[in-house]
């Protein structure tokens, strides 16, 4: 037991210069050169464009698509990976046994990046970028599925779902906004108490406006033939940035509950 104790607590201690490294990233977040360039130029009615999308996109897998996203992977087969994982853990105690965890939650989202970034430059060739938001979505709870699942979490229970959000609107939020937002996930993992949270309207129109204000001006370019190929390719970019933090956030709540 002190083993197990002393290589989760180790294992804490990187995953803090981990998840300190990303908040600084967050923290000193700036609008890029091309940003300010485009400032001027993306349409008014875009970003609320781009809010109803993301809204209607999560809406719409939580209703009804979640059963079509489990058909992309194997729910069962990972929820077995866990269990045996996790007996190996209890035998073995140590830090390869502990890190198979975090390796396989890394790994599970690396085709989805590839298909995303595929899609948004295929997309942006032609310059279509609007319509790209339901499959981005839909790559992006995919991936923070199978991370949930490495972890031994239910995505299907709405506690589970307002948790997702926040991960993602934390994910993509910049400077104060990140801070508070991060804190209070710390919070949540450390009472594991989601009950406080707004209901899940409000927290996927939240999400939506994160998600559109980092996604706005690439979304912009990706509506324009050729030129759209650049928006596109930002898909996997903000995918990895998501499923990053998210990876963290899990991490820390699964040790929590291990330690």
């Amino acid at each position: 037991m002190k083993q197990r104790k002393f290589q989760v607590q180790k294992e804490l201690k990187r995953l803090d210069k981990q998840e300190k490294s990303f908040q600084a990233r967050r923290m000193k977040k700036k609008d890029s050169k091309m940003n300010q360039f485009l400032d001027d130029k993306v349409p008014e009615k875009l970003q609320h464009t781009l809010e109803k999308a993301f809204v209607k996109a999560f809406q719409l897998i939580f209703q009804k698509g979640t059963g079509v996203i489990e058909k992309t992977f194997n729910p069962e087969e990972l929820e077995k990976e866990f269990q045996v994982n996790s007996y190996a853990h209890s035998v073995h105690q140590n830090k390869k046994s502990l890190r198979v965890f975090s390796k396989k939650a890394k790994s599970s989202g690396t085709l989805n990046l590839l298909v995303s970034g595929g899609a948004g430059v295929g997309l942006g060739i032609l310059g279509i970028g609007i319509p790209d938001i339901a499959l981005f979505t839909g790559l992006m709870l995919k991936s923070i599925y199978e991370i949930a699942l490495n972890y031994g979490y239910d995505y299907n229970k709405e506690e589970e779902r307002k948790f997702i959000l926040l991960l993602i609107r934390g994910a993509v939020s910049r400077k104060e906004e990140f801070s508070k937002i991060d804190n209070q996930i710390n919070e949540l993992i450390e009472k594991e108490n989601g009950e406080n949270l707004p209901d899940i309207k409000q927290l996927i129109e939240e999400t939506a406006t994160a998600l559109s204000d980092q996604l706005l001006y690439m979304k912009f370019l990706q509506g324009i033939p050729l030129v759209g190929i650049v928006g596109g390719a930002y898909d996997a970019v903000c995918m990895k940035q998501v499923t990053s933090y998210v990876e963290l956030k899990y991490r820390r709540r699964f040790y929590g509950k291990i330690l």
